[in-house]
């Protein structure tokens, strides 16, 4: 096998480049990362044409210039909406039996074998530039929520009508049949459109359920025959490179799509139960997503507090909060204001979630020993400033990232307690010395997430007594204050909620905090130091929330109700 051609040789070979703009986005690439195409991009030294024309050479594919030559409308017919979105596909000419599609990005060049499945025809892949691929897809497929439920209906009366052609007895034929792979696209590019974090498969007695969960909550698409269920999920089986034979155990996977124009990555995680395998698709969407402090909703004084601990020499910032609550995004967030060019950060992880530039993520192996501790004490000859520990698990793990503080290294994790003054005491619980974490815990972030109202259809209201009484509010305290809710609206899927927000509170361990520690005090004791020392609890934050017109009176209840 002849070894893969450079695409910076390609790019000097087409008269795009000279030796000089290599060798500086080389440079740029040690630096930062990233792909030298894309730098070469970014710097203006070559055009989304000129890098697509090198991408084609590098993979052997012919390129397809999509402006001067659109697609054919027969070949657009060929290929259904969801596949199309979810795999940022362009069918571009039909000739007999031969389809012709475009890509941007040629290692996804893989795919193209499954809509031979789906067209019954010889499909031939040409690279083309990301945006025009985009603008065809924006002008060729586009449905509405009515359209997108109509859509989901006529793909399931189509599986039920295969059903009978489908063997059931040879998985891999079943796991490749048309209407099989029709509908998973589609529910693929359903979820990930609506911003899903998971989707979830489950077989029962009588029952097939496809739900996927939106900010936090989980809605039910149109099932399918229980019968197709195996169908289904030996589909993500093959999808994920899991043994599709095997269904005592349970598997884990991977799938990477790209979905117009950006990179999604599905976690796949299959359990045996008495009517089937459950899966579930953890959605890993960077563009959903924001790493960025700025980008999470939090209030001004929170965000500066949490710069501040970025800029600490060493000691230990922990995030608590139930699964769910956001905690490795706030993380993930600090660590990039942390990431600069003179300091080196390591993650320990399980797993990890996200690929974040320039900074050395290790995941955890439990099967093979490399365990939390293990992996940090590994990590501590890597001559790191900054270390972030996924989760603090067991008394090894914490007293670890203490030794770690106590070295001169700033450490971030994680701890499941309800606020923040709880995560001393669950430290103490496991075995910490007082002392100890008076020398290098240096603040507690406690975080929740709340659904927020739908900027479309929201609607302000004056609250009754029962509401106020939930509240713990008199009539006095809610004058002036706005109260709202979303009427729901297309936008919102009909819920009233578009997107989340965070509720925090911070706890800062300052000298009256440390005395309390070394004396053993109680959590409600540290909990009363806290608030008057200026914390705000998270229910208060809440009440802001609720005051701005942010989100719900519901919403405050459910997740900070306590206090």
């Amino acid at each position: 096998m002849a070894p893969r051609r450079l695409l910076g040789q390609i790019l000097k070979e087409l008269g795009c480049v000279h030796e000089g703009m290599i060798q500086e986005a080389l440079s740029i690439q040690r630096e930062d990362g990233g792909r030298i195409g894309e730098i070469l991009l970014a710097q203006g030294h070559i055009s989304a044409d000129d890098l697509a024309r090198a991408l084609a050479g590098q993979a052997g594919l012919q390129f397809h210039d999509l402006v001067a030559e659109p697609p054919e409308q027969d070949a657009i017919a060929k290929i259904d909406l969801a596949t199309a979105r979810a795999f940022g596909i362009v069918p571009v000419r039909l000739a007999g039996k031969v389809l012709t599609v475009a890509i941007a990005d040629p290692s996804n060049a893989s795919m193209l074998s499954d809509l031979g499945f789906t067209t019954g025809c010889e499909i031939v892949g040409v690279v083309a530039a990301a945006a025009p691929i985009q603008a065809a897809l924006e002008r060729f497929y586009r449905e509405d929520a009515g359209e997108a439920k109509q859509r989901m209906h006529q793909l399931v009366q189509e599986l039920q009508q295969q059903g009978g052609k489908i063997d059931l007895e040879d998985k891999s034929a079943m796991a490749s049949a048309a209407p099989v792979v029709k509908l998973l696209n589609y529910i693929l590019y359903q979820a990930i459109r609506d911003k899903a974090s998971d989707i979830h498969l489950e077989p029962f007695e009588g029952d097939f359920k496809i739900r996927y969960r939106v900010d936090g909550s989980l809605f039910e698409l149109e099932s399918p025959p229980p019968h197709l269920a195996e169908a289904l999920i030996a589909r993500v089986k093959v999808m994920s490179d899991l043994d599709i034979a095997e269904t005592r155990l349970p598997q884990d996977g991977r799938i990477e799509l790209t979905v117009g124009g950006r990179s999604v990555d599905l976690r796949v995680s299959t359990l045996p139960t008495m009517f089937g395998e459950s899966t579930v698709m953890r959605v890993l969407d960077r563009s959903v997503v924001s790493l960025d402090l700025d980008n999470l909703g939090l209030l001004p004084a929170v965000k500066e507090r949490l710069r501040h601990y970025t800029d600490l020499p060493h000691g230990i910032m922990l995030v608590t909060g139930p699964t769910g609550s956001g905690k490795t995004t706030t993380l993930y967030a600090m660590l990039n204001e942390a990431n600069r060019e003179d300091t080196k950060v390591i993650t320990v992880e399980d797993p990890v979630e996200y690929d974040l530039e320039g900074i050395i993520q290790v995941p955890v192996n439990e099967e093979i020993g490399v365990t939390y501790a293990g992996v940090l004490r590994t990590i501590l000859r890597q001559d790191p400033d900054v270390i972030l520990v996924g989760e603090i698990r067991d008394r090894e793990t914490a007293q670890t990232a203490i030794e770690a503080s106590l070295t001169g290294h700033l450490v971030f994790s994680t701890l499941h307690t309800n606020d923040a003054a709880s995560a001393i005491t669950r430290l103490v619980d496991i075995g910490i010395e007082p002392f100890l974490l008076t020398a290098t815990v240096q603040g507690i972030l406690a975080q929740r997430l709340v659904r927020r109202i739908c900027g479309e259809c929201k609607t302000f209201y004056e609250p009754g007594d029962d509401v106020l009484r939930r509240l713990g509010l008199t009539t006095q305290q809610a004058v002036g204050q706005k109260f709202a809710y979303g009427k729901g609206c297309q936008t919102c899927n009909f819920t009233g909620y578009k997107g989340r927000m965070a509720l925090t509170e911070i706890l800062d361990v300052d000298d009256r905090l440390r005395d309390l520690i070394l004396s053993g005090a109680s959590t409600t004791a540290l909990q009363a130091a806290a608030l008057e020392a200026g914390m705000v609890p998270l229910r208060q934050n809440g009440l802001s929330a609720v005051f701005d017109g942010h989100t719900t009176v519901e919403e405050v209840l459910r997740e900070a109700g306590h206090g």
